[in-house]
């Protein structure tokens, strides 16, 4: 038996996965995977994410940037300066947020820390998504405020706001609540 072909147990020093132990993986598991194997793969899957987010942050964030240097940043308002200012701390928290698991990683690398590492990542990813969703918001806000006066602006980026939380948060909220009702239905079933 090879190293890849070695089933989790005392003698390999590996705890398998919950679903190994129950049995109820889900159908696209050929194997049991391990508490490494699982680590890496959530690390890996973590990495993916942010490179997407990183790339959409770092862009709005450079637009950002850019405006005040525009010859029609000197008429804007006190309102509109005040939600370009919010937008822009806003979105340098966003970037951090989403920058911080690389460095993280980069420090921490060699620690045996991996388990903590992508608990830290993750959290910082949630925020990231957060902090860059009220960036999207205000960035709205200041744009659309300028081109359509009045509460129509507070109201489509209310809107967009909804669509940004029921996108990003209420429908995986809802799949994780479904996903941890199905071992409770299984078992009431048996």
């Amino acid at each position: 038996m090879t190293m890849t072909e070695q089933q989790p147990g005392p003698e390999t020093g590996e705890k398998p996965c919950p679903s190994c132990v129950t049995g109820e993986a889900g159908p696209e598991a050929e194997r049991p995977e391990t508490a490494r194997e699982r680590v890496n793969r959530r690390w890996n899957e973590i990495l993916q994410e942010t490179r997407v987010a990183q790339t959409g942050v770092q862009i709005l964030f450079g637009f950002l940037l850019s405006v005040a240097f525009t010859p029609l940043f000197q008429d804007l308002g006190t309102f509109e300066r005040a939600v370009y200012i919010t937008t822009v701390v806003l979105g340098a928290m966003a970037t951090a947020s989403l920058i911080a698991p690389v460095s993280i990683h980069r420090f921490l690398s060699g620690q045996r820390m991996k388990d903590e590492v992508v608990e830290a990542a993750s959290r910082l990813m949630i925020c990231g998504m957060v902090l860059l969703a009220l960036t999207i918001g205000c960035t709205l806000l200041l744009i659309l405020h300028v081109v359509v006066p009045g509460p129509l602006a507070i109201i489509l980026v209310g809107s967009v706001m909804l669509w940004f939380c029921l996108c990003w948060y209420v429908l995986p909220l809802g799949l994780r609540r479904r996903a941890t009702m199905r071992p409770r239905r299984r078992a009431t079933k048996e």
